[in-house]
């Protein structure tokens, strides 16, 4: 589905619980080089999914997380999990990982495992980028793998959303666009700028940046994909709230809890 390009490719940022942050002081942790104010390793944010404004539908919750790269120079890992719960979790239980390998240096992702269980059903989906040529190795399942051609800079879905939280140029009107590859089709994700809002989760209260999401494939723009996003107006661009269609409803992703290794970045009100 389109939407899911937007969130998590983040949520799946779709039904993806919490691992604690890593000790506090770890004098040993990788930090994110000192160009990226977003984010550290040890920040975990946790979302409720509420469906149709009526139904809790899960629980979703997104980590940065240090790691090494194949050369053996510092990484990043952007790490998704979220399941249903309640109701929906008794009648249609769905658990979803998500791990994508960030290089913080060249700023692209390296590689990409998706893995959904979802009733009886599971499936697995992995992506390793190869930028120098411009493809992706993708293999879905036990298939035999493909290799793809994609435009240059091409992010998969859940680093798109950790790359959009790193501009400092929301401005309102302003429209800018992120490539992204997902199930084996080159998407293109128009960012519009709306405004500035303030919104109040169970997080805490936010000065916020309210953008409007648009998926496109081939050119052909998709008014059922789009999505909106309030990122925190300050140099983390946390998303506290988003908000979208779907066939079957509507879907509303609320921001619950922040934990960070690194207190003094955490959101400010």
């Amino acid at each position: 589905m389109p939407w899911q390009l937007i969130i998590a490719g983040a949520f799946t940022l779709a039904l993806l619980v919490a691992a604690a942050a890593s000790a506090v002081e770890d004098q040993t942790a990788i930090l994110a080089p000192s160009r990226i104010k977003a984010f550290q390793p040890g920040e975990t944010l946790t979302y409720s999914i509420s469906w149709s404004s009526l139904v809790t539908a899960g629980i979703v919750t997104t980590e940065v997380q240090g790691d090494r790269l194949p050369d053996g120079r510092e990484g990043i890992v952007f790490a998704v999990t979220g399941r249903t719960k309640g109701v929906l979790d008794a009648m249609f239980p769905v658990y979803d990982t998500v791990r994508s390998l960030f290089d913080p240096q060249s700023m692209v992702n390296l590689t990409y495992r998706l893995t959904e269980s979802y009733g009886k059903k599971k499936r697995r989906r992995e992506m390793v980028f190869d930028h120098s040529n411009n493809t992706v190795l993708s293999r879905l399942n036990d298939d035999k793998p493909e290799t793809l051609a994609v435009p240059e800079n091409t992010l998969d879905g859940l680093s798109m959303l950790y790359v959009l939280r790193m501009r400092e140029d929301f401005r309102e009107g302003k429209i800018f666009t992120l490539p992204v590859h997902d199930s084996s089709k080159n998407w293109s994700v128009e960012i519009h700028t709306l405004g500035r809002e303030r919104v109040t989760t169970p997080a805490g209260e936010f000065s916020t940046i309210k953008i409007e999401t648009h998926p496109t494939y081939r050119g052909v723009f998709l008014n059922k994909g789009v999505v909106f996003i309030w990122l925190t107006d300050d140099a983390r661009k946390i998303p506290v709230l988003a908000k979208g269609s779907l066939k079957v409803g509507s879907f509303v992703f609320t921001l619950t809890s922040i934990k960070s290794q690194v207190s003094r970045n955490e959101a400010a009100p």
